[in-house]
């Protein structure tokens, strides 16, 4: 593998961590080493200036409970809930570590909640987890330094998808006392937003057996004019979850006059979009600068912080080699396709 200081890690004890992600990199959908490849990237990422709270429950009556990222002089950061995805089957908080770290690291306060699975629960089930943790954030927010009124949420993939659907389908935060224009925004990477027709009976057991059940299941479907501001992230050669569903949802949101931002990164796949968020793979795409970017354009600022949005975010964005196709899509134009 060839010498580069970029990907080397601070201690010589790491190589080998790094060296096992490296190459279980080139496995675009991670199945079957997720663990590895998430303990490997937890094990090398940098805890300076971060104060992280574990295993905070937010529903008891299910045994959920989530962790809190923030940096050490948090003061009315933006907020992010990052929702971890796995086909809706998978996936555990701890494994996002890293994530946490990195994006706290960027000035903002990041909770990650655990949420039931199928087959344990399905749509209704894991949707009412994923509105009740942002409620929790919502109302928890200021206590680690966060502003409650710039409240982000964040998915990957399966993620990306509830985020989505929390942002767009106003019911599942209306159950929890809460609408979708108390967002400041949202960013989905990956996002499968407009996936019908389901042909994986797991889907279908998932998200129900007939049209009318499967229309809840997506974000597209619900959009009214009344959603926040959204970016969503996509890599041109992801084979889990087609670039159209970002172009897709992306259209129906202009068609409602709504803010909406496109990023289609060049020779990126499913999971390389969410692993460029760590520091061994920051140089494959500018998704955390980009990210940290529109959290930085649409976060609710009081009057008296006008001008410190900088103490909120670290220094300015390093030049990457790769960038992405960006396209914030105006009034009246058309989506950007890839």
């Amino acid at each position: 593998m060839p010498s580069n200081p970029t990907f080397a890690p601070h201690h010589a004890g790491r190589r080998g961590l790094l060296v096992t992600v490296l190459l279980l990199f080139g496995n675009a959908s991670l199945t079957g080493c997720q663990a590895t490849v998430f303990r490997s990237l937890n094990a090398i990422s940098s805890k300076a200036d971060v104060v992280v709270r574990r295993d905070v429950t937010y529903d008891p009556a299910h045994r959920l409970a989530l962790d809190v990222y923030r940096p050490r002089d948090a003061h009315d950061a933006p907020v992010v809930v990052f929702f971890y995805g796995g086909s809706w089957k998978s996936g555990k908080r701890q494994w996002y570590h890293w994530a946490g770290e990195a994006l706290a690291r960027r000035g903002l306060v990041v909770v990650i909640p655990d949420y039931r699975q199928w087959p344990q629960v399905r749509l209704d089930g894991f949707m009412r987890d994923a509105a009740h943790a942002v409620a929790w954030a919502h109302a928890h927010a200021a206590e680690y330094g966060g502003n409650p009124a710039s409240l982000f949420l964040m998915g990957h993939s399966a993620g990306a998808h509830i985020g989505a659907l929390l942002a767009t389908d106003a019911h599942w935060l209306a159950g929890v006392g809460m609408q979708p224009r108390q967002l400041a925004g949202f960013i989905g990477l990956a996002g499968p937003y407009d996936f019908l027709p389901l042909k994986d009976p797991d889907f279908v057991d998932m998200f129900g057996s007939t049209p009318a059940a499967q229309l809840r299941s997506q974000p597209v479907h619900f959009v009214d004019g009344d959603e926040p501001p959204m970016l969503l992230m996509q890599g041109t050669t992801d084979k889990v979850v087609w670039p159209r569903n970002a172009t897709s949802l992306a259209a129906a949101l202009q068609r409602k006059d709504e803010p909406v931002e496109t990023k289609m990164y060049p020779d990126i796949g499913h999971a390389a979009i969410l692993l460029a968020i760590s520091r061994p793979f920051r140089r494959k795409a500018p998704v955390l600068d980009d990210a940290v970017q529109f959290i930085r354009k649409h976060a609710v600022k009081k009057p008296t912080e006008v001008d410190t949005t900088r103490h909120f975010f670290d220094t300015p964005a390093r030049l990457s080699p790769g960038h992405a196709n960006s396209s914030a899509i105006p009034r009246n134009s058309a989506p950007r396709q890839s």
